[in-house]
């Protein structure tokens, strides 16, 4: 269903282009050539040029879609989305190619973590990475930096991995002490190794149409591929994602909108939150609030993605902690069409947008196709 709508849009801007004597009659490409642009079949995400269309307004198709809540009146369970099994096969195609680029040319990607302090939540995300990256065969090297470290010393370290031709793609493990300053340490990693897609570069690349970013953050790419892996549709469908930072709520939104869905975010600060949520066809939850979201913000049917993953003290769990979403999930699955677990929703995915980011990473600089 997403390869037609895109085949019907690339095929409606050519001949917008066209019309504007911005492009010859033979313009239109292929759907096949669409579909090989970028990815290698791994990932159903398109290249996010091949979504720009102009924004013309059909006033015929301007009446808005009532909703009946009788359908979910009695629903008691809604469908669940496993991340942990798309995040699987997506991890089946990436040790693929992995190995195909090792047999030609002896070589593999490699991706370098910085991780400072010794928060457990951090450490169990790090051994994540460390295990994934074993199972699909890429590279890993993990620097590990005291809690009182300096901004120099973290710095040091990235440039050391920017001018290692062996590492394609190098991550600051967030959060990082209050002391030192984010952006200046995330501005010293190199472009072209931004496998977490938040260098301002990439950010504006994704915010612009007729741009491409050299890799989008790892959690807003998971959503989006997690909604289509799943059939739900964007074009059009009112999204709203709650919370706005640089590495999640901002990027998910800008990615939601290149798929042509209307987005609104809700934040600290805004009024009436949940007059807003119910609303959403399509609702992502990145505030790190534990629960924020209850059953009552929920638009009967509507798709809920919980990007939330809050360490909760447990001293009946392996390591004292448990995570939980910022969705109160037994009361969502009452009233949404689908929902995220967490954990085992987004979290994989992330895990392994990762691999895949820093897979296109050691494509480009190796020039292996």
């Amino acid at each position: 269903m997403m390869w037609r709508w895109i085949r019907t849009v690339t095929i409606a801007r050519e001949r917008w282009l066209r019309r504007r004597n911005c492009l010859p009659s033979s313009g239109i490409r292929a759907l096949s050539t669409l579909k090989a642009e970028k990815g290698y079949g791994i990932l159903k995400s398109p290249s996010l040029v091949s979504l720009d269309i102009p924004d013309i307004w059909d006033h015929k198709n301007m009446c808005s879609e009532f909703v009946s809540t009788r359908a979910y009146s009695n629903r008691e369970t809604a469908r669940r989305i496993d991340g942990q099994l798309i995040a699987e096969e997506i991890r089946l195609g990436i040790s693929a190619e992995v190995s195909r680029m090792k047999s030609s040319i002896e070589k593999v990607p490699g991706l370098a973590v910085i991780m400072v302090g010794q928060r457990r939540d951090s450490q169990a995300y790090v051994r994540n990475k460390m295990v994934a990256c074993e199972e699909v065969g890429i590279k890993f090297v993990l620097i590990e930096l005291p809690e009182n470290c300096s901004e120099d010393e973290i710095c040091n370290a990235l440039r050391n991995f920017n001018e290692d031709s062996s590492i394609h793609g190098i991550l600051v493990q967030l959060p990082l002490p209050q002391h030192l300053d984010d952006g200046r340490i995330l501005d010293a990693i190199r472009l072209e190794k931004d496998v977490d897609g938040v260098h301002p570069m990439n950010i504006g690349n994704l915010a612009m149409h007729g741009k491409e970013p050299l890799c989008i953050p790892c959690t807003p790419k998971g959503c989006v591929e997690l909604l289509l892996r799943s059939d739900v549709e964007i074009v059009g469908k009112q999204a709203v994602v709650i919370g706005r930072s640089n590495i999640v709520g901002l990027p998910t939104s800008l990615m939601l909108q290149r798929y042509h869905a209307t987005v609104s975010i809700v934040h600290a600060f805004t009024k009436n939150p949940e007059k807003i949520t119910r609303e959403a066809d399509i609702l992502v939850a990145a505030a790190g609030v534990p629960n924020l979201v209850r059953g009552s913000w929920i638009k009967p049917g509507a798709v809920v993605i919980d990007v939330g993953t809050n360490p909760i003290e447990d001293p009946n769990c392996e390591n004292d902690y448990r995570l939980i979403g910022d969705v109160c999930y037994e009361e969502a699955v009452k009233v949404a069409s689908a929902v995220t677990p967490v954990p085992g929703g987004v979290g994989p995915m992330t895990v392994a947008m990762l691999l895949f980011n820093t897979l296109e990473s050691a494509r480009r600089a190796l020039n292996f196709v």
